[in-house]
């Protein structure tokens, strides 16, 4: 049942139950450090405005597609089981609840593929947050995760130095 190459997979899940079974899965793998079996949850989500009654505008984000969650792993027993037996999974998505992977133009098309992130700040560059609820702000880049596309920021706010980690679409060099 084991293979070498981590593939991208599909698990169906209860309504709104998406956030906490990516979320379960990935403290899971964290917990019993499985990084090299599950590599990866995906949850795809975008950003839309929405009018309240009161007539303000508001940013919620909505799921692209409910009730699914990407998984990219090697199946083996144990993969297959922490993601089959999480709270909220119904199973996977493929003939007899069989994981089967997607195609790489699958993969390609749900926009899913991991994205090269170019920069234009090191380490000790002063820069902007340009999104989020810091946006605005200004600090000082202390390090990169270019794995987890993150930045750890020390944010100048009234008057002190604030740690931050934040995306790095989210800030751009002053």
């Amino acid at each position: 049942m084991a293979d070498t190459e981590a593939k991208w997979y599909i698990l169906h899940t209860y309504s709104g139950y998406e956030n906490k079974v990516a979320n379960d899965i990935m403290k899971v793998v964290e917990n019993r450090n499985l990084q090299n079996v599950i590599e990866d949850v995906y949850l795809p989500v975008e950003m839309t405005k929405q009018t309240k009654e009161n007539g303000k505008e508001v940013e919620v984000e909505e799921k692209l597609f409910p009730s699914y969650v990407f998984v990219k792993m090697i199946i083996t027993n144990e993969s297959w089981y922490i993601c089959r037996n999480t709270r909220g999974v119904t199973g996977f998505v493929g003939p007899g609840s069989q994981p089967t992977p997607l195609s790489e133009e699958e993969v390609k098309n749900l926009g899913i593929i991991e994205k090269e992130t170019s920069i234009s700040f090191d380490a000790g560059d002063r820069v902007s947050i340009k999104s989020g609820p810091l946006e605005g702000f200004e600090g000082v880049v202390k390090s990169i995760d270019l794995e987890h596309s993150t930045a750890d920021v020390d944010v100048s706010m009234f008057g002190r130095s604030t740690p931050a980690t934040l995306e790095l679409s989210a800030i751009a060099k002053i």
